[in-house]
């Protein structure tokens, strides 16, 4: 197959995230927050994949026609912003105007992270928290904390995207890979499983998704305080 097709390929499917996001917004109308969660799954798979197929068949240079970083930041907007924002605010689980506080922490900031040229450190890794509010809404839905709790946590995670915090990237960032990778997979793993059953009580997904989120959370912070020993070799 001509190497160039297999990069149009690679934007193709990185252009099915939109229509991903539109099934996901449909049912988040309809408030089926089980069928809107697995769609973001679905998504955000898609959104796992394409990136190592789009480095590995090089589309910037093999099918430059197609802007795949731009278009890749639109899915991920709405798919990960947009649709998780709407979601929080039409659900309940915050009332008054913790809810308006909260869309707008999220869809402001956001849009401000993605526009942001030092979103990536040196290793890969993201510079602030990434605006993966899609799998903070998810963890949320599953946990169902107090509406305060969820109030702190947009407000503190909002806060992280303009702090020099380090995130690690799920495929991109080698130290620690062959942790967060599995971690990454199980956390996907345990989302779709959670979204399956509706986020019914007394599964093991809660706590997988509550394991698997600390660690990809914290997991950078830890690598900026612990010293790399093959760097410094």
């Amino acid at each position: 197959m001509d190497i160039r097709f297999k990069a149009l390929s690679v934007h193709l499917l990185t252009a099915t995230g939109a229509v991903l996001s539109m099934f996901a917004m449909l049912a988040a109308v309809e408030g089926n927050w089980r069928v809107m969660f697995l769609w973001l799954v679905v998504a955000l798979i898609v959104d796992g994949v394409d990136g190592p197929l789009a480095r590995r068949y090089d589309t910037p240079n093999n099918f430059p026609i197609y802007d795949g970083v731009l278009m890749d930041l639109i899915v991920d907007y709405l798919t990960y912003v947009f649709i998780p924002a709407y979601a929080l605010f039409k659900s309940g689980m915050l009332t008054g105007w913790t809810g308006w506080l909260a869309i707008i922490a999220i869809c402001y900031g956001s849009v401000i992270y993605f526009a942001d040229t030092r979103m990536k450190t040196k290793d890969k890794s993201f510079s602030g928290f990434p605006a993966c509010w899609n799998m903070v809404v998810l963890v949320l839905f599953a946990v169902a904390p107090s509406q305060w709790t969820i109030l702190a946590v947009v407000v503190l995670l909002t806060v992280s995207m303009f702090l020099r915090l380090k995130f690690v990237h799920p495929t991109r960032t080698k130290r620690w890979r062959y942790i967060t990778l599995p971690v990454s997979l199980a956390w996907v793993i345990f989302a779709g499983w959670a979204a399956w059953v509706n986020f019914a009580e007394g599964t093991w997904a809660h706590w997988g998704l509550v394991a698997t989120s600390l660690y990809l959370c914290f997991a950078g912070i830890a690598q900026q305080i612990i010293p790399d020993r093959h760097s410094a070799a």
